[in-house]
């Protein structure tokens, strides 16, 4: 098991120092990257993934439900906390329940469960990008134009991807290929650019961060356990869900921060914080779904 625990997680871990060490001597476009990324390379990811006529998407509605349970069920269940302690709503919320599926959770999911957990990985990254464009959005500011926000790549190669699929259009295999090949760069590009960013990161906020590296991946396994045991889900769903759960804030949440004027430094904190907390907390959440044979 320790082997297994090893093997996904060092990749993460190397791909990401690269970056770190490229940054630190460096200074790389990452937004640039990232906008690369998100405009092109996922996309295609996506719409490879879901227009695959090999990939049952119709599995995997019970998945994305228990995925939004646990994004906007995280708000609702750190909502007390943040009130007691008298956080900023707004500062505190959103990275607690938008988690890092892109950048970690894909690379994660499929370096622990083969490409056979890709499809899942997709759904849930679609799932929390598209609840983070739209009821995150509106939590910075309820006067944001939801309709103009969806207008992303990621959410027309969804739709695209879903047609195909449900459609039963078969697309060529040369098509496919393709796309699969450029949409594969988006994996570790993804973790790159997180090394990058954790250069980054802001100790003037260390307690908020380390409550956020606990409070981040607790309220999502808490969700997520009823929800295993109400939707009766699959094994290779089950893992994915129970990794889904504990993932770190993403990265996003402290470009949206930054965008809205948001307590941008208190937000970079959570979020740098508990991906660095990520360090300790998915070994452990890896070494239990290996354990509990769900795989």
């Amino acid at each position: 098991m320790i082997g297994q625990i090893l093997s996904t997680m060092l990749p993460v871990f190397l791909i990401a120092g690269c970056g770190a060490l490229y940054g630190r001597y460096r200074t790389p476009d990452i937004q640039g990257l990232n906008v690369l990324n998100m405009e092109l390379f996922v996309p295609m990811l996506v719409f490879a993934v879901l227009a695959d006529q090999q990939a049952p998407l119709q599995e995997y509605a019970r998945l994305a439900l228990a995925a939004t349970v646990v994004v906007l069920g995280s708000g609702i269940v750190l909502y007390p906390l943040a009130k007691v302690l008298k956080l900023n709503l707004k500062t505190f919320l959103p990275p607690m329940m938008f988690n890092n599926s892109g950048n970690m959770g894909i690379p994660l999911l499929v370096l622990a469960f083969g490409d056979a957990a890709l499809p899942a990985a997709i759904v849930l990254f679609i799932v929390e990008m598209l609840l983070h464009f739209s009821v995150g959005l509106y939590m910075l500011d309820p006067h944001t134009s939801i309709v103009q926000r969806l207008k992303l790549p990621i959410v027309f190669a969804s739709i695209a991807g879903l047609a195909v699929n449900l459609g039963g259009v078969p697309l060529p295999e040369w098509l496919l290929e393709t796309l699969n090949m450029l949409g594969g760069v988006c994996i570790p590009l993804m973790l790159f650019a997180l090394g990058v960013r954790m250069l980054d990161v802001d100790f003037s906020d260390w307690k908020l961060g380390m409550l956020g590296a606990i409070a981040c991946p607790a309220s999502g396994l808490i969700l997520a356990w009823p929800m295993i045991e109400i939707l009766n889900l699959p094994g290779l769903q089950v893992a994915s869900l129970w990794v889904f759960a504990a993932l770190p804030p993403a990265v996003l949440n402290y470009i949206v921060a930054e965008q809205y004027r948001q307590e941008p430094h208190k937000v970079a904190s959570l979020v740098l914080l508990s991906n660095l907390g990520s360090l300790v907390v998915m070994p452990v959440v890896l070494g239990l779904v290996f354990a509990a044979g769900y795989i």
